[in-house]
């Protein structure tokens, strides 16, 4: 999709995936991989482009983000930044995709790479959200807010002093109901992968 002037992208992919055992965003999942879900939602966001942090494993999920964007034909808006500090928590990955954002950056959408199911229809919704006056939005189904959230311009600054792991969550919390919610036409706003059995879960939906 041609990107909406100053909006990006960031998915969170630095996550050693413990509790999975270890390899959980290159788990099989559909036609390739786990982190291909999180891919196709932020490639199909209307942003310029999608930067994508890397942790744990770099060389590998690198390689499988290069093919993805590769493949789908994206390969130009691609940018892929190495959270060096990842064993942190989120806050630093996110710090990292925070500081590799373009300065004109108008808003940036945040997807977790753990995430495979983002309906497409919710994210036009979010960025128009943002680009009308709402200092940032997240999609939401069943009263339950969930990803992607997207953070306007005046609330980035933040996003580069996170700490622990503080994601998204720490800078939207505060807003109160300034934090504009986007009603989603399912629960892959809310379904994430944790262990295993998830993947079977997610597949069959």
């Amino acid at each position: 999709m041609t990107g909406v002037g100053g909006f990006e992208a960031i998915v969170l992919a630095a996550g050693a995936g413990t509790r999975f055992g270890g390899g959980k965003l290159l788990a099989p999942y559909g036609e390739g991989v786990l982190l291909d879900g999180a891919l196709r939602a932020a490639f199909a966001a209307p942003v310029r482009g999608v930067t994508v942090v890397t942790g744990s494993d770099p060389s590998r999920v690198g390689a499988a983000v290069t093919a993805y964007a590769r493949q789908a034909g994206c390969y130009e808006r691609l940018r892929i930044v190495h959270a060096v500090d990842h064993a942190e928590g989120m806050g630093a990955s996110l710090r990292h995709g925070a500081a590799a954002l373009p300065a004109d950056t108008q808003g940036v959408f945040v997807f977790l790479g753990d995430m495979p199911r983002i309906p497409v229809s919710v994210l036009a919704p979010l960025a128009q959200a943002v680009r009308d006056g709402a200092p940032a939005a997240a999609a939401s189904f069943g009263g339950k807010r969930g990803h992607p959230a997207v953070i306007g311009a005046a609330l980035i600054p933040q996003l580069l002093t996170l700490q622990g792991d503080a994601g998204a969550r720490a800078v939207l919390q505060g807003l109160g109901d300034e934090l504009v919610l986007v009603q989603a036409p399912d629960d892959g706003v809310l379904f994430d992968v944790d262990k295993p059995s998830d993947l079977d879960v997610g597949a069959k939906k």
